[in-house]
């Protein structure tokens, strides 16, 4: 026997028809009390035909179908037959059409109880779908723009640009306090040291002298150069130059009993420079040559006497200004610049403790009551300015 399964209606009538069949079932409107319906019989055999409306498309009855003849059912309670509704001849379709006797879920065609087949479309009650657990994605940094991919070198150069903005401000910096400590017209990117000019040294005219030397003191730099003459013949001959360096010496050392000669360097008329007072040319030796400024000072001493009218060799001149470029490009002194300058000695043109303003290439009489270097070397010193300024290239 098979069992009565309900067809699965997907429309809206089929829902609407299985909610009113179940609302019968409730209510005891089909069968007796306990809700079990009688099998249906054929009238010929007295064999018990299928339920109609089996899910598999079977007619209502076994026999009768191809005849078009209707099946009699029999009522439970009377015991009467009485015809069976809504078969056609072709038999009962298998939906459930209006009118037609269905048996409702929990009961057989034998009236025993058959546990409902749950919809494979409804949830049973209490029981919820369970939630899936997905694993979280990982997250990736957002990145705005990503590009193409930066060469090593080209990342490490990147890395490296704030040290090196750092380091170009730094030199930048540099270069305005050179150019602001060194006086207006330097060149941009020119060095403020003048070339070194060729320098005879002490021991050509110092040999066979036999004075002790006092030690040699040294300042800090040398701010300003002092230019004088030696007052002595003019026609000397250029080979006879040591010669007259010693007789200076003898001078000044001897008979005066100073410590040593005091000019630091000396020029001749044919423009050789001689290394004067001992202690290193390119240190700043402490001179004997103008009272009151001799600590951070040179002395440079043109050999003759240059007074108003007396001729000036160029080459002495040029010998002077290579040597003031040099000595005061050592410590980044414009020749043209003023400096100031402490006296150390009231016999000076200021007093002790005074400071004074002189131009950076200078003359003796410009520190000390003087005629020295003479009224011609002394209106020589604007040009020799010059030229200093251009051997250190300044403009």
């Amino acid at each position: 026997m098979r069992v009565f399964r309900p067809p699965t209606v997907r429309s809206s009538r089929g829902a609407a028809l299985r909610r009113l069949l179940r609302t019968r079932h409730a209510r005891g409107t089909h069968g007796g009390a306990s809700g079990a319906t009688e099998p249906e019989q054929d009238e010929a055999s007295g064999t018990t035909a299928p339920a109609r409306g089996d899910v598999s498309g079977a007619t209502a009855s076994a026999c009768g179908a191809a005849s078009g003849a209707t099946a009699p059912a029999h009522d439970g309670a009377s015991g009467a037959t009485a015809p069976t509704r809504g078969t056609s001849a072709q038999g009962a379709s298998a939906q459930g059409a209006p009118g037609r006797y269905t048996p409702p879920q929990g009961a057989s065609a034998h009236g025993a109880s058959v546990p409902p087949r749950r919809s494979p479309y409804r949830r049973p009650p209490g029981r919820r779908r369970r939630a899936r657990h997905r694993r979280p994605r990982a997250v990736r940094p957002a990145v705005p723009f990503r590009g193409a991919a930066l060469p090593r070198a080209a990342r490490a150069a990147l890395g490296c640009l704030p040290g090196l903005v750092a380091v170009a401000a730094l030199v930048l910096c540099a270069t305005g306090v050179d150019r602001s400590a060194t006086g207006p017209g330097r060149a941009a990117g020119t060095r403020a040291t003048g070339p070194r000019p060729d320098i005879v040294p002490r021991e050509r005219w110092a040999a066979g002298t036999t004075r002790s030397e006092a030690p040699v003191r040294y300042a800090d730099r040398v701010a300003a150069v002092f230019v004088h003459h030696t007052d002595s013949p003019n026609d000397y001959d250029c080979a006879d130059v040591p010669r007259i360096i010693r007789t200076l010496y003898e001078g000044q050392a001897g008979d005066r009993h100073w410590d040593d000669i005091g000019y630091n360097f000396l020029v001749d008329r044919c423009g050789t420079v001689y290394e004067g007072r001992a202690g290193g040319v390119e240190r700043p030796v402490v001179g004997a040559h103008t009272q009151g400024f001799n600590a951070g000072t040179a002395g440079i001493a043109a050999i003759g006497t240059f007074t108003e009218g007396v001729p000036v060799p160029r080459a002495m001149t040029d010998a002077i200004a290579a040597v003031a470029a040099w000595k005061l490009g050592l410590s980044g002194v414009d020749p043209r610049a003023p400096v100031r300058l402490v006296s150390s000695n009231s016999l000076s043109r200021y007093r002790a403790g005074t400071s004074a303003t002189f131009r950076a290439v200078a003359g003796h009489t410009d520190g000390y009551a003087t005629v020295c270097p003479g009224a011609a070397l002394t209106a020589r010193l604007p040009g020799i300015r010059e030229r200093a300024a251009r051997l250190q290239g300044r403009t």
